[in-house]
């Protein structure tokens, strides 16, 4: 498939029940997990360092996700980890971070290097979480830059949970 693409001697591993759409671009050193699914314009380059997917984590049109290569203030680098039932909205940008499980992105949002959300982080939409930071488990985080506005619900926890499961159901049916 020429969306799916090698670089020098990586080649990107992807479980055979992830949703790759046509038009997405995934390069080198990539893995993907179960039941990933990645939609229309979404470029994934594990070129200078690694991405890993996690299984049932969404990627939704027109992300970008890119990684920092080693040396320089990054010492090895940054790679991009995003965990498992992740929903990663339209037009973001994650940069060599890490997001864990069961966080939602919201949509034109950028996640810069070495920043981890932990679990349960609900980041605004358009909002910029510079590099370096950590946002703390079970939060809503909105602005340039993200700052914490309030407890997440147990609502909205399920709310998170439920759009992973929604994308995993309807990546299926494509």
């Amino acid at each position: 498939m020429k969306n799916i693409r090698p670089f020098q001697d990586k080649i990107p591993q992807i479980d055979p029940s992830a949703y790759i759409d046509e038009t997405a671009l995934i390069i080198g050193d990539v893995q993907i997990d179960k039941g990933v699914n990645i939609w229309p314009f979404v470029v994934a380059r594990g070129d200078v360092n690694y991405i890993t997917i996690g299984q049932n984590t969404n990627i939704q049109d027109g992300s970008v996700l890119h990684v920092s290569q080693p040396g320089g203030i990054h010492g090895d680098g940054a790679a991009l980890h995003i965990g498992n039932q992740v929903t990663i909205g339209h037009n973001v940008i994650l940069h060599g971070c890490k997001i864990q499980d069961h966080c939602l992105i919201g949509m034109g949002s950028i996640i810069l290097d070495d920043v981890i959300l932990e679990p349960y982080v609900f980041v605004g939409a358009g909002s910029v979480v510079p590099g370096g930071k950590c946002l703390d488990s079970g939060y809503l985080y909105i602005g340039s830059p993200a700052r914490r506005i309030r407890e997440l619900t147990i609502k909205e926890k399920e709310a998170i949970e439920a759009s992973a499961q929604h994308y995993t159901k309807l990546a299926q049916q494509y």
